[in-house]
Parts: structure tokens; sequence; C-alpha cells
């Protein structure tokens, strides 16, 4: 059986099982229940802390895991190592400090850096040549420097609005951007390409909608401008030899301006679906 390291809790926690109940995976009932068995699909599911799900995958107790990028650099598990990217979960790393004190990340030579993300932080630092005293914390390292603890922290930032509230403002490259990720483990267990492919088809079903109208068979080659489809639309008579019926798929984020561009040129009867799994 395959094993499959979940999150059990925190952001990532609720869409990771979400795409894996999408993918055709039955998980755990209960969300107190730290192990379940799906006999038909053949995978074993953990739920385990987010932060220590690289280290078991990285270790090879487990064979796969879906945890953030941020929190397998972190680890820094040799083993451990990212094959998919999810598109879910985003977030940005940078470093802050009082205003006017920090310009770039050489500035921090010798200073002290709070995060709750040390060995991400510290390899950062380390292929940038600047070596300062980390202070590990868990959570809340906007009041560090407020409090004295340390000169500058590293975090995650989504507007910048509570670091600003802290008195701190942003300086230097970003350190990361991260968002969850498939990893596996030192070898490759048998299942997990199907998992892949299944967790893909997810993302392509999330991604695009399929769009069906009519349309005059004269203006195909206009339409087809407007919406070129993964390969090709699907293309069928009607019963008026003059017309024809178009099937495409279309990426869900611009469907309406697409709508608007075909019934432009005239296409009529336009239909939009969801797609709830693929296979490209």
């Amino acid at each position: 059986m395959l094993r499959i390291a979940v999150p059990n809790k925190g952001s990532l926690a609720e869409t990771a099982t979400e795409m894996l109940s999408e993918a055709g995976y039955t998980g755990r009932r209960d969300p107190k229940d730290l192990h379940t068995i799906d006999p038909q699909n053949e995978v074993e599911f953990f739920y385990l802390r987010p932060k220590d799900i690289a280290t078991y995958v990285g270790s090879g107790a487990l064979d796969v895991g879906i945890t953030g990028r941020d929190l397998l650099l972190d680890a820094r598990m040799p083993g451990a190592r990212e094959i998919e990217a999810l598109a879910f979960g985003d977030s940005t790393f940078r470093f802050a400090g009082p205003p006017g004190r920090f310009a770039t990340v050489g500035d921090l030579q010798g200073m002290r850096v709070a995060t709750a993300y040390p060995g991400l932080v510290d390899g950062f630092l380390d292929d940038h040549g600047v070596a300062v005293d980390l202070v590990p914390l868990d959570g809340a390292v906007e009041s560090a420097v407020r409090l004295g603890v340390a000169d500058a922290v590293a975090d995650v930032v989504s507007t910048g609005t509570t670091l600003r509230q802290a008195g701190l403002e942003i300086f230097g490259p970003v350190i990361l951007e991260s968002e969850a990720v498939l990893i596996t483990g030192p070898t490759d267990a048998d299942g997990t390409e199907t998992l892949l492919r299944r967790l893909r088809g997810v993302m392509v079903a999330r991604r695009y909608v399929m769009v069906d109208y009519d349309l005059p068979a004269t203006l195909v080659d206009d339409a087809v401008a407007i919406a070129p489809g993964i390969e090709s639309p699907t293309i069928a008579p009607l019963r008026d030899p003059e017309w024809v019926a178009v099937r495409v798929m279309v990426p869900r984020a611009g469907v309406n301006q697409v709508m608007d561009a075909l019934y432009a040129i005239g296409a009529r009867a336009i239909l939009v679906t969801a797609i709830h799994n693929a296979r490209l």
C-alpha cells in the first residue's frame, strides 16, 4: 500500500483533504483519526503535523506527503524532495526590521534574526554568505524586535499590514515563494504515479471549464482563434448543415471574456459546465 502523509491541521489541511477526495481517495471520516486505510485504492493515510511530514517522508517511514515548500526546505531532510506543486497554500517569505535600519540582506551580518523557520532562513543566508544569530520562535515573530529579542525577523508576508502594525518594514530579496507541494522520499513507491496523475487531473479541473456553443460553419477559424482549447476543439455537425456544435476547454479565470468574444462573432447557445476531474 502507498503510505501518504496528510496535514492534520493548519491552512493546508482542508484543501489537501479536498483534493484527495476529488482525486477519488477515501480519507478519514472523524477529524480525530490519525490513520485510515482506503483498501479500494490501496493507500494508507497518516494525518500528521505539517512541520513533521517532510521528516517522515524523507526518512522513508512514509512514501509521499502533502506539505508546504517552506516546511520541506525548513526540515532540511536530504531524502525528501518535491515532485509536484499543487497550486494552493501560496505564501511569500521576507525579511523585515525597524524602518531605515536595513536595506540589503548583507546588513544582517552578525544580527539576531527571529523566525519560525530557522532551517529555511539559515539555508537562504548561507547561500548569500551572511552569518546571523537565529532566534527560533513558534509564531508571532513580528513582536520579537519590539520585545528586544531580535534585530530583525523573517516571516510570511501577504500584504505586509501585520509587520507595519508592529513597526517594521520589509527589506531585501524574497526568501521564498511557497505553496503546497507533493513530496516523495528516497525511493519512488508503487502507486506514486497514479496519485500524481490523479492530483494533476484535479488541478486541471479546477483551472478549466468546458464551453459548448453553436456556430455558423464559416466562422470556425475565427472561433478557434478565440478559444483554441488544450489541443483542438471538438466540432460536430448539426441538422442544419450551415451550423456546427463546438466543445472546448477554456481557462476558468477568463471564461466570461471568451463567451463575450464568441457571442460577438456569431456563436449562440453558449453553455459553460464545470469539469470534476480530468486526464490529459
